[in-house]
């Protein structure tokens, strides 16, 4: 994948068939808020199996069929193009993916400095080639697929896990979300945002167990 965040030699350990659908879907949605999905990717969401352990009423399920059915009908120009004209805009982005732009301004400039320290102590590093910053949710999402895979399924690493979702994603991602579903200007990334949203709500919940 093409993606902003990190570079870091990966050791893969072994996980359950559920860590690796998560690793998975936190890819996806970095792909998705990184650029305008092509031909290729929404073929694939579009002919993806159900997700792995979840009741066919549930919200995520509900939600993953509607992004499926959605990029089924979805034109991969059309969609490169809501998302250029919604993310990136001419001179300032109708919506912005930045963790910073959704928190309390005391908390804005320490939120780039906290990630900064936890990249370095991951041993993660901003890839150099990319103009984005590191709170993008696309990144974040990046961090935590790289925790899934490389710290595997222990209970050490749920809670590596957990204290970087609460940390830099269980803040905002609700009212990133619903920016997005509410914006007039999106069609394709409108059920993106209802997929997102229902995933980092059974995140949230799931660690909330911990």
């Amino acid at each position: 994948m093409n993606s902003q965040s990190t570079n870091a030699l990966e050791t893969v350990q072994p996980l359950f068939e559920e860590d690796q659908a998560r690793a998975d879907l936190y890819a996806l949605i970095a792909r998705l808020f990184y650029a305008g999905p092509d031909t290729r990717l929404l073929a694939a969401i579009a002919g993806a199996d159900e997700i792995v352990g979840e009741n066919e009423t549930s919200p995520l399920a509900a939600a993953w069929r509607a992004l499926g059915a959605a990029a089924a009908a979805m034109d991969a120009q059309a969609a490169q193009e809501e998302y250029d004209n919604v993310f990136v805009g001419t001179g300032k982005a109708e919506i912005t993916p930045y963790a910073s732009h959704y928190l309390a301004e005391s908390m804005q400039e320490r939120v780039l400095v906290r990630l900064r320290d936890a990249f370095a102590e991951m041993r993660l590093a901003k890839n150099q080639s990319a103009a984005e910053y590191e709170d993008h949710i696309s990144g974040l999402c990046e961090v935590m697929r790289h925790l899934i895979l490389f710290f595997g399924s222990n209970d050490v690493a749920l809670r590596k896990q957990k204290s970087f979702f609460l940390e830099y994603i269980s803040s905002w991602y609700v009212n990133f979300c619903a920016v997005v579903i509410a914006s007039p200007n999106t069609n394709f990334y409108k059920p993106v945002a209802v997929f997102t949203n229902a995933f980092l709500d059974v995140e949230r919940d799931s660690f909330e167990l911990i």
